[in-house]
């Protein structure tokens, strides 16, 4: 039996970053890696749960002119 990852948005996290590395393109400043893949994926190989670091980030303020 798989174990299939619940799908978790990383762009929306206030922890995920994109790096300049093209190796590892991916990081959480939570969790303090960087990869290939998708952070929340990483997360759940190496441990079997979902990720707890999880939390959304806030919307970007539109600037007034």
């Amino acid at each position: 039996m798989t174990h299939t990852p619940p799908r978790i948005s990383c762009q929306k996290c206030k922890f995920f970053y994109v790096t300049w590395d093209r190796s590892f393109p991916y990081g959480c400043k939570a969790m303090g890696f960087k990869g290939k893949t998708m952070p929340y994926l990483m997360v759940f190989q190496a441990s079997g749960k979902p990720c707890t670091a999880f939390e959304e980030r806030e919307p970007a303020s539109k600037q007034e002119n």
